[in-house]
C-alpha cells in the first residue's frame, strides 16, 4: 500500500481548515473536502478524530457515486475503508466532513494500492457562506418527513452537508466553498441553540479558524480566500433565549443590538473582501417574517451607508415551507433558485 501524505500536492483541499502543522490539517466546518485522484481497486484514509456528540460519520464520494463511512470514536488514529474491489483503473475520491461540530478530524493521509495522480485545477470561482443547520445540511436525509418536524433522536444519522443549498449552489456554478456554517447559530452570542449553555453566536465564530473552545478557539486569516460571492443566512435561531422570553426583534432595544451586530460582522467582510457579492438571506424552515425585514432594514442602512453590491434574496417559500430542517428536495429548491438569482448577476461577478 502506498501512503499519501496531507502534504502531497496530489491532495486538494476545500474549506476553512487548519493547516498550522500541515502533516495532519485539521477540519472543523460541515463540506470541507480532502480530495485524492488516483489509480488502483482500493482506498483508506487515516484520522484521528475528536467527538462532541451524536453518530461520528463522514461522506465519501467514489466516481461520483456517493456513501459514507460510520466509525466509533478514539483516542488513537484510526484507519477508514473508503473503497474497496474497484476497477483496477483511474478514479476520484472525496471526502468529506457531513457533520458540523458534533466533531472535527486531524486528517492524516490516504492509502491506497496504486498511484497518486495530479490534483486537478481547483475552480476560479469562490463562495463562502455563513449559515446555520440548513447550510451545513442538518437532517437533509430524513426524506420521509419532507414538509413535517424533525424525526425525534436522530443523533445526527440524517446529516449530509452535501446535500446542503450552499454546497449544490456551489457545484451549480462550479465554484470552491467555504461553509462556515453551524447548527443552531444565532448572530448574537447567548442566543439561538449552539454550544449551550454557553450559546456561541455568529458574531464570535465569523472570524474564526476553529469557533468552538474545546479546538481551542483559533482566528481565521481572510487573505488565504477571498471569495466573490459572500452568502449570510443566519437570522433563524436568533429568536430563542434559553429560560427567558423569546428575543422579539420588535423590541426597540434588542433590535437595536441585535442590527448592530449584524452590520458589523457585514462591514468587517466588506473590508476584507472590498469586491465581493454579499447576498443576504434566510432560508425556506418556518419562522418569522419579521426577521427578513430586519434584514432588510440593515441591508437599506448598509447600502446609505455607502456599501454596495449588497442584496437580499428571498426564496418563493422563505419561512413559510416546512416547520423542520429542509430536506433534499427542499434544498434542491432553495439552490435552483439562488443559482439562477446569481447566474442573473452576469459573469462580471467573477472577474478577479
Amino acid at each position: 500500500m502506498l501512503h499519501v501524505l496531507p502534504t502531497n500536492e496530489a491532495v486538494s483541499y476545500m474549506g476553512r481548515i487548519d493547516f498550522t502543522d500541515p502533516e495532519r490539517p485539521k477540519v472543523f466546518y460541515a463540506g470541507s473536502t480532502v480530495t485524492l485522484r488516483f489509480t488502483g481497486t482500493k482506498a483508506a484514509a487515516k484520522i484521528l478524530n475528536h467527538k462532541y456528540y451524536n453518530i461520528q460519520e463522514l461522506g465519501v464520494i467514489i466516481d461520483g457515486k456517493q456513501t459514507k463511512v460510520t466509525f466509533e470514536d478514539s483516542c488513537e488514529p484510526i484507519a477508514l475503508t473508503l473503497a474497496e474491489n474497484l476497477e483496477n483503473t483511474q478514479h476520484e475520491l472525496i471526502l468529506f466532513k457531513r457533520q458540523d461540530a458534533t466533531h472535527y478530524f486531524e486528517f492524516l493521509g490516504f492509502d491506497i494500492d496504486g498511484e497518486a495522480l495530479p490534483a486537478k485545477e481547483k475552480p476560479a470561482r469562490r463562495i463562502e457562506c455563513y449559515g446555520d443547520s440548513v447550510s451545513a445540511g442538518a437532517v437533509v436525509e430524513a426524506v420521509e418527513y419532507t414538509a413535517k418536524c424533525d424525526p425525534e433522536g436522530h443523533d445526527g444519522i440524517y446529516d449530509n452537508s452535501w446535500y446542503s443549498y450552499s454546497m449544490i449552489t456551489a457545484r451549480n456554478l462550479g465554484a470552491q466553498l467555504h461553509n462556515i456554517a453551524q447548527g443552531g447559530i444565532a448572530i448574537l452570542d447567548g442566543t439561538g441553540y449552539y454550544h449551550a449553555p454557553t450559546y456561541i453566536g455568529m458574531e464570535s465564530a465569523y472570524d474564526k479558524l476553529c469557533y468552538f473552545p474545546e479546538g481551542p478557539v483559533s482566528s481565521w486569516d481572510f487573505g488565504r480566500y477571498v471569495p466573490h460571492v459572500v452568502i449570510m443566512a443566519v437570522g433563524q435561531n436568533d429568536p430563542h433565549n434559553e429560560g427567558n422570553p423569546d428575543n422579539c426583534i420588535a423590541d426597540s432595544a434588542f433590535r437595536s443590538r441585535w442590527m448592530s451586530k449584524y452590520k458589523e460582522i457585514l462591514t468587517n467582510l466588506r473590508k476584507h473582501y472590498p469586491r465581493a457579492v454579499i447576498i443576504l438571506t434566510t432560508t425556506v424552515l418556518c419562522h418569522g417574517r419579521e426577521w427578513d425585514e430586519a434584514i432588510d432594514s440593515a441591508m437599506q442602512e448598509l447600502k446609505a451607508e455607502g456599501m454596495e453590491n449588497i442584496y437580499h434574496y428571498l426564496y418563493r417559500r422563505n419561512g413559510s415551507a416546512t416547520p423542520g430542517h429542509p430536506r433534499i428536495y427542499e434544498q434542491y429548491e432553495m439552490a435552483e433558485e439562488l443559482t439562477a438569482f446569481i447566474s442573473s448577476l452576469g459573469d462580471k461577478i467573477w472577474a478577479e
